[in-house]
């Protein structure tokens, strides 16, 4: 079965820097859309950044925008997420999916935590 493990997080000062990475099993990952998502206590699940199969095209949430980078490697089954110049707001679980026909099999989810 499909399998998203995710890695990571942590606890970083406002401004600095962090990179996700989520570890993909059971499909054939090079075939597929990916998306780091983030949810925060009390609010709803945001997708954050979305990244096509080959690559080729991303789309970010004008929050995260300049600010976070995703990336993939196909041959390693592996999607990232770098953050830079983070902020106390980015504080949130954040997890991965796998678009098939909708976002499904999400990870267990990674805690970033940014101290102002």
């Amino acid at each position: 079965q499909v399998q998203l493990v995710e890695s990571g997080g942590g606890v970083v000062q406002t401004g600095g820097s962090l990179k996700l990475s989520c570890l993909a099993s059971g499909l054939t990952f090079s075939s597929y859309r990916m998306g780091w998502f983030r949810q925060a206590p009390g609010k709803e699940r945001e997708n954050v950044a979305t990244i096509a199969w080959s690559g080729a095209f991303t789309s970010y949430a004008d929050s995260v925008k300049g600010r976070f980078t995703i990336s993939r490697d196909n041959a390693k089954n592996t999607v990232y997420l770098q953050m830079n110049s983070m902020k106390p707001e980015d504080t949130a679980v954040y997890s991965c999916a796998v678009w098939d026909g909708g976002w499904r099999h999400w990870g267990q989810g990674t805690q970033v935590t940014v101290s102002s």
